[in-house]
């Protein structure tokens, strides 16, 4: 028996083993690993709450500002 902890695959559910071998991990493939990626990049993932803006960022975004 592996004293590597057994998790199920955020994106399919499929328990795998936690362990360095596998490098996919939280994930069990490569292809999981993308799908999930694909969510984030689509924001079908969200973190809740307000954005947060760095003020230098923000600054060039306000089209009330002109540059100088």
């Amino acid at each position: 028996m592996s004293d590597c902890p057994s998790v199920a695959c955020p994106t399919c559910k499929k328990p795998i083993e936690w362990s360095p071998e596998n490098p996919h991990r939280p994930f069990c493939c490569e292809r999981c690993k993308l799908i999930d990626l694909g969510e984030w990049a689509s924001e079908g993932h969200k973190i809740p709450g307000q954005p947060v803006y760095d003020d230098v960022l923000s600054d060039d975004l306000d089209p009330t500002k002109t540059r100088h």
